[in-house]
């Protein structure tokens, strides 16, 4: 099938239930031939699909412009025009994620533990894939790749289903995928895209236990809201990304001029911007921070030390410190130290990621020992918030329960393992 074939082709008339089992059928099937291939065989599908995105440039970006266009003439707003965007070197950074997964260390077939009891089995725990992976997801095309990719290299197959605001662009990146993988005789079926936007193919795919094998919602708190209500297939998310930075006493004042407004304004539309900032009341630069955010364009709303500081800054709601933005509006407290500051975090964080800037030593381990975030920093930016920036090539999203994964879920995260047991005749007495 040719990209542009692909790129137009409608689904066929059955019902959202019925897609959705003959899509996760085949999907299955293509996981059996995955499962069976070795590392360098997995690596050179990707290497391939990401010449193929690559080399479908014009028509990914021309995809793109049509759901810019969409977009915008349906209000969009900036910080999710933004998340939907894509250029030449967007593109190509994409591109590049998939030959980072490639480069990854396969984790199908890895010993975890093994042991030998004293009578002489063997036991070992092996990472194996997961199987078949529903991804349900927003706005951000490139989702599409990072996820075919992972899933791939881990061994698992994928179903897709993309928002309506990037549907030509994700059909466009499964397209170019799906190329790569029949280039190297791998089945297309290992990563599909769900060719409808019927709202109730979702539905379908929360109800499909024993079709798929597990769900990982990316999006807004609405949707991932539903999705851990309805699942009947278990679910890998997080609800709110509400990051806070903590500026201490001893911080210096560059550092936290610089970090603060790289944590809210670098991107604000993503998980890991800052959305609560709280400054210790000894902190002598705080109007400097402050300041330094309003004069780039962000709207502060704040209790009422913080509103001392500038005139600028408004009042917050008791909503303001549990609100994910996800656009230039931060929330801001003054805090009578560091236990004040991790009660606010304990009360209000979504455990995603939340981070201090300090240069006090005993400060920073308490903070990295007592924040039960899945992502704690010190004196770092809390957009660090990433699989590519962790090393782990890119991320299928960030998990802040306490099962299975937490963090970026990478390769390790889309492995389950099994017990191997190896005996030379031994009967149980």
């Amino acid at each position: 099938m040719t990209l542009q074939s692909t790129l137009t082709a409608e689904p066929a008339a059955l019902s959202p239930e019925a897609l959705v089992e003959q899509l996760a059928r085949e999907g299955r099937a293509a996981q059996r031939v995955l499962a069976r291939l070795a590392d360098a065989e997995k690596a050179a599908a990707l290497r391939a699909a990401a010449t193929a995105l690559r080399e479908a440039e014009g028509e990914i970006l021309a995809a793109n412009a049509r759901d810019i266009a969409a977009g915008e003439a349906k209000g969009l707003s900036a910080a999710l025009l933004d998340r939907l965007r894509l250029d030449p070197a967007r593109l190509a950074g994409i591109a590049d994620a998939v030959d980072q997964v490639a480069a990854l260390p396969d984790p199908v077939g890895e010993v975890i533990a093994s042991s030998e009891r004293p009578n002489g089995l063997k036991l070992s725990r092996v990472r194996i894939p997961i199987g078949l992976i529903g991804i349900i997801y927003e706005s951000r095309p490139n989702v599409t790749a990072d996820a075919a990719a992972l899933c791939l290299r881990s061994g698992n197959a994928v179903l897709l289903r993309g928002g309506s605001e990037a549907l030509h662009s994700n059909r466009a990146i499964r397209a170019a995928f799906a190329q790569g993988l029949a280039a190297v005789g791998l089945p297309e079926a290992a990563i599909q895209l769900i060719p409808t936007q019927d709202r109730a193919v979702v539905g379908a795919m929360l109800t499909a236990a024993g079709l798929i094998d597990m769900i990982v919602p990316r999006g807004g708190k609405s949707l991932v809201a539903r999705v851990q209500a309805d699942a009947r297939v278990p679910v890998l998310a997080h609800l709110d990304g509400i990051c806070h930075t903590y500026v201490h006493a001893s911080a210096d004042a560059q550092m936290a001029r610089s970090l603060t407004l790289n944590a809210k304004m670098r991107r604000t539309g993503i998980c890991g911007a800052m959305e609560t900032l709280l400054l210790d009341t000894q902190f002598p630069e705080s109007e400097s921070v402050v300041a330094a955010l309003l004069d780039a364009g962000c709207e502060l709303r704040g209790d009422a030390r913080a509103q001392a500081l500038d005139p600028r800054v408004l009042p917050a709601s008791e909503e303001d410190w549990d609100t994910e933005y996800l656009d230039a509006v931060l929330a801001v407290a003054v805090v009578d130290g560091i236990e004040p500051a991790l009660e606010h975090i304990a009360a209000h964080s979504s455990h995603h990621t939340d981070a201090i800037v300090t240069d006090d030593a005993e400060a920073a381990e308490r903070f990295l020992g007592e924040v039960d975030s899945a992502i704690v920093m010190v004196n770092a930016s809390s957009q660090f918030a990433d699989g590519g920036e962790f090393g782990l090539g890119a991320e299928i999203g960030i998990a802040t329960g306490r099962l299975h994964a937490r963090g970026p879920v990478a390769l390790e995260g889309l492995t389950t393992y099994k017990w191997q047991v190896r005996g030379t005749g031994q009967a149980r007495p």
